[in-house]
């Protein structure tokens, strides 16, 4: 028996803590094909329990995955990772939560490279993976590819990820401008994604949880049509479904190249339980 195959065998659920904040939040989701695409390779999935031993040990998760690999491969890693991650994450057997996270995106990565390498059509197949996850009163974030994070906390939106990409590592080493990144031929090169590569590390952050925050996870088709500002404009003015439903409306307006995803998850109390 395997490693990750041994960790799950007995299809428990993670060991319980001490639940002493109860999250009340507000969710949207929408995803839509674009003009251009005749796939959607995006995926979204969110698992919300009602057993408050699960709240308190592993909370709330919400995913976003852009898959990428041609015909239908791209939607298949995305679905496979989405997928994969929530369920070994749910189910491993570590106190931290952290160390959950990271063994899912492992577990992900496995799976969908396996499957690259031994179905033909499926060769070279990925997917990007942002993940929020409310656990009491704090927002963890795994992040891997150019799928973004972002959250409206008081008025200001803070992208809270960082992308995996070409034109992003250049820009931290002063490579290209600002300017130049927004034209750049490899504007759209990742340089992370799960299942094309043996060994990854995903980014993994925590936050403080606020009442009022609004968190968005979108894949990178909203950020090719929609600037920050307008994010902000529409997150802040709108209730969740009103602003998700109208930023991939304005994404479609403004092109609609690429497949595009937002999910909002607005906190709307922060409970102390007993």
């Amino acid at each position: 028996m395997d490693e990750i195959t041994a960790e799950y065998a007995n299809d428990q659920l993670a060991p319980t803590a001490t639940y002493e904040t109860r999250v009340r939040a507000t969710v949207a989701c929408k995803t839509d094909l674009g003009r251009v695409r005749e796939n959607n390779e995006d995926k979204f999935e969110y698992y919300v329990s009602e057993d408050e031993g699960v709240l308190a040990s592993r909370g709330s998760i919400y995913v976003v995955c852009d898959g990428m690999g041609g015909a239908a491969a791209g939607q298949i890693a995305s679905e496979l990772t989405a997928k994969t991650f929530i369920d070994v994450y749910l189910h491993h057997p570590s106190d931290n939560p952290q160390i959950a996270m990271a063994a899912a995106v492992t577990a992900a990565n496995r799976f969908v490279l396996d499957i690259s390498l031994t179905v033909p059509n499926r060769k070279g197949m990925g997917t990007t993976l942002s993940a929020l996850i409310l656990i009491q009163d704090r927002a963890y974030l795994v992040q891997v590819g150019d799928s973004r994070i972002y959250r409206l906390r008081d008025g200001e939106l803070q992208q809270l990820t960082e992308d995996h990409s070409w034109v992003e590592e250049a820009l931290k080493l002063k490579l290209i401008t600002p300017e130049e990144a927004e034209t750049h031929p490899y504007k759209n090169v990742i340089t992370r994604a799960v299942g094309t590569e043996g060994d990854l590390a995903p980014d993994l952050f925590v936050h403080d949880l606020q009442v009022g925050d609004i968190f968005m996870i979108c894949s990178d088709g909203l950020i090719r049509h929609v600037d920050d500002a307008t994010i902000r404009n529409l997150l802040g003015e709108y209730d969740p479904a009103s602003a998700t439903w109208r930023l991939v409306g304005l994404a479609l307006q403004n092109g609609g190249s690429d497949n595009t995803t937002v999910v909002t998850v607005r906190i709307d109390s922060l409970e102390p339980v007993g």
